[in-house]
């Protein structure tokens, strides 16, 4: 997806992509929480951006290589919860639905963070079963 200047946000949010995750994926400025972070990779992931996923993915667990060549099109994100677990760590379970070869599927995961020098990154998750 090549986002205009009036193109709504991917991530769900009711705002256009330039003031909602678009700042964030250009690195100016940083997510406030987990959630907004989940949301900012979604639309990452809708645009390509593959930059900023790897830099949003904590050094611990960031592949090496990351090919979004293959990345499907991505249709909506629903956050089913968003919980802080602790001072420094949270969670986001959230649905993101996409089509393959015409067809849509959806991924439900439950995805970790961890806040580190002020900056919420993406640790791993759970895919949950259907």
């Amino acid at each position: 997806m090549k986002p205009t200047k009036r193109t709504p946000c991917p991530c769900g949010r009711p705002r256009i992509f330039d003031a909602c995750c678009r700042p964030l994926i250009e690195g100016q400025g940083v997510a406030h929480d987990a959630e907004s972070l989940m949301r900012s990779r979604y639309s990452a992931f809708a645009t390509g951006a593959v930059d900023y996923l790897r830099a949003s993915w904590h050094p611990s667990t960031r592949p090496t290589e990351l090919d979004l060549d293959d990345n499907p099109r991505w249709i909506s994100l629903s956050i089913v919860r968003s919980e802080t677990t602790g001072d420094a760590t949270a969670i986001v379970e959230f649905i993101a639905r996409y089509r393959v070869g015409g067809r849509a599927q959806a991924l439900h995961e439950i995805s970790r963070f961890v806040r580190e020098d002020g900056r919420w990154y993406y640790v791993d998750g759970d895919i949950q079963g259907d």
